[in-house]
């Protein structure tokens, strides 16, 4: 089904997720190695048999990973190449400039401070988003969009979005948090580090404590983290703040594993 998807002129939301889905076998987030040469390739196949050329965008993404064994792209590079109608992920991609911007605009919409986005929160951050691009919308296709981004999106179907989660609509270069992946901590690991670094001991980390807390990362987690990149990750956390006071709960967010 997927591979007949392809063949497409123009691709609906809906085939856009089967198509994700499809690709990504093991439903990490990513299409990588092998499940991403078995795209290209059958890309390539769909195309031809559609009696379609491969449109510009197509082939420089099949120059720039059709060699690569070890290569990986996120739903936004998908959404990039495939000709879908109302790309609504790349609307939201190009209103959410950077990691820091998306932190600032997940703070602003889990107004529960729950460590997840629900649905009427993203529901409420998808009609704002429309509204400050001045797109009109009916209330039918919000609704829809709210839908589709919760499939998209929620890797553990709990219909909720967390902040990794949500995450994967920032492009995989320029997505920070998953470089922390491989760095969160248990628990309790994560609440001895906040008291070790909340120095001054008042309940809330701030942008000197979270210096020293990200240098000391850096240097124990050499292949994951850039210690070049400091800052950029220092803005984008300090964007959880609440006026530069890191709280214990926002951190976690980035820093903590789940415990299911």
């Amino acid at each position: 089904m997927a591979q007949t998807h392809l063949q497409g002129v123009e691709i609906s939301a809906t085939q856009f997720l089967e198509i994700w889905r499809h690709y990504d076998t093991d439903g990490n987030g990513f299409i990588e190695g092998k499940e991403l040469q078995n795209f290209i390739e059958e890309l390539q196949q769909a195309r031809k048999k559609a009696g379609l050329d491969l449109s510009d965008k197509m082939k420089a993404f099949v120059d720039q990973y059709g060699q690569k064994s070890d290569a990986k792209i996120g739903i936004v590079e998908l959404a990039q190449i495939l000709p879908t109608e109302e790309n609504f992920l790349l609307f939201f991609r190009q209103q959410l400039k950077s990691s820091e911007e998306f932190m600032q605009t997940w703070r602003r919409y889990d107004t529960d401070h729950s460590g997840f986005i629900e649905n009427d929160e993203l529901k409420n951050f998808l009609k704002d988003l429309l509204k400050k691009a001045n797109k009109p919308f009916e209330e039918s296709k919000l609704e829809e969009y709210t839908q589709t981004m919760l499939r998209m999106f929620d890797t553990n179907n709990d219909g909720k979005l967390g902040l990794t989660e949500m995450a994967r609509l920032l492009p995989v270069q320029e997505n920070f948090l998953l470089k922390f992946q491989g760095v969160k901590m248990c628990g309790k690991e994560f609440n001895k580090a906040f008291e070790l670094y909340d120095q001054d001991r008042s309940g809330y980390i701030d942008e000197n404590e979270l210096d020293a807390l990200l240098k000391d990362l850096c240097e124990k987690n050499k292949k994951e983290l850039d210690i070049n990149c400091l800052s950029t990750y220092k803005k984008s956390i300090m964007a959880l703040s609440d006026g530069g006071k890191l709280y214990r709960t926002e951190l976690a967010l980035v820093l903590c594993a789940d415990e299911n």
